[in-house]
């Protein structure tokens, strides 16, 4: 099967347009349109039908999409695999990140590795925790950003980064003055939590396990699915939440928000870098690898919060 067919494919059902996809891969019409149909041709199906809006893919056409993704990742991969013999860091490299501190960390890190490798081309990928293993196993993403240390024996895992956790409190709050509290004053206060999937809630919550404390003790407020509305919320005086240092810090700098200790705790979370055990060799990939631990990048992973 020509590849090209499958890469026509792919522009065509993205923009359901002959004429845009032609644009984008610099044929004419006529010529997208005829690939198009050889390849329906090949297949012995069809893949679109016209409507008021453009083309619309078919039934077919729907089972096709992911298989000629994945032969186009391939392709990609195949092609970097044998750059890789030659030592030339070039090619594509996916980082899917699901954990809100590694957010930070990682755009940071990979700009200092464009620079030092401006032939490869990064491209960080949001992902959800429970969607990791899964993109990391179907090499949609080449590695992966996560704050639990994955149990998939598929999976192979090294420390990224750590990172504090504290709890954090509006600069007019009562508490804003105060050197510490007890884990007994967080059952006075309403708490704005993370949603169930975040590491920075397990964290909590095995912490406070350690005073008798479990979720259901706590007057919960609010459940939030980003870090940054959790910010906002305790800004303003709504709550008060355990966030990422690295996440509030921006909030600190400005006088928003403040992080108060808590008497008997201390909480840290580890960030790993992940990749697929058993796959064929990727220059890039293996290169960021070893990258991210280079003494120049040091300052990176031990940044000064306070």
């Amino acid at each position: 099967m020509d590849i090209r067919k499958i890469e026509t494919f792919l522009c065509v059902a993205q923009t359901s347009s002959l004429s845009e996809a032609a644009k984008q891969i610099h044929l004419s019409q006529p010529a997208v349109s005829h690939q198009i149909k050889m390849l329906e041709e090949e297949l012995a199906v069809e893949l679109f039908i016209r409507s008021n809006t453009g083309l619309k893919l078919t039934e077919a056409g729907h089972l096709l999409l992911p298989y000629a993704r994945r032969l186009m990742r391939d392709t990609n991969d195949l092609r970097e695999m044998m750059a890789s013999l030659k030592n030339n860091e070039t090619g594509d490299l996916r980082i899917a990140c699901s954990s809100t501190s590694g957010r930070f960390v990682l755009p940071l890190m990979v700009a200092r590795y464009c620079t030092a490798y401006p032939a490869v081309r990064v491209s960080i990928l949001a992902c959800q925790p429970r969607y990791m293993v899964e993109r990391l196993l179907e090499s949609e993403a080449h590695l992966g950003i996560v704050s639990s240390e994955p149990v998939e024996p598929g999976l192979q895992a090294q420390e990224f980064f750590r990172d504090a956790i504290s709890l954090v409190v509006a600069s007019s709050h009562p508490w804003a003055g105060r050197r510490s509290i007890e884990p007994s004053d967080l059952l006075q206060e309403r708490v704005i939590m993370r949603e169930e999937s975040s590491g920075t809630r397990k964290v909590m919550l095995e912490e406070l396990a350690k005073f008798d404390i479990n979720l259901e003790d706590l007057n919960v407020f609010l459940e939030v699915g980003n870090v940054e509305g959790v910010l906002e919320l305790v800004a303003d005086g709504y709550g008060v939440s355990f966030v990422s240092e690295l996440a509030s810090r921006t909030l600190r700098l400005l006088g928003r928000v403040v992080c108060l200790p808590i008497t008997g705790m201390t909480m840290e979370r580890v960030n790993y870098l992940v990749r697929k055990r058993a796959s064929p060799p990727h220059r890039a990939r293996d290169v960021f690898w070893g990258f991210i631990h280079a003494p120049e990048n040091a300052d990176l992973l031990h940044r000064n919060l306070n």
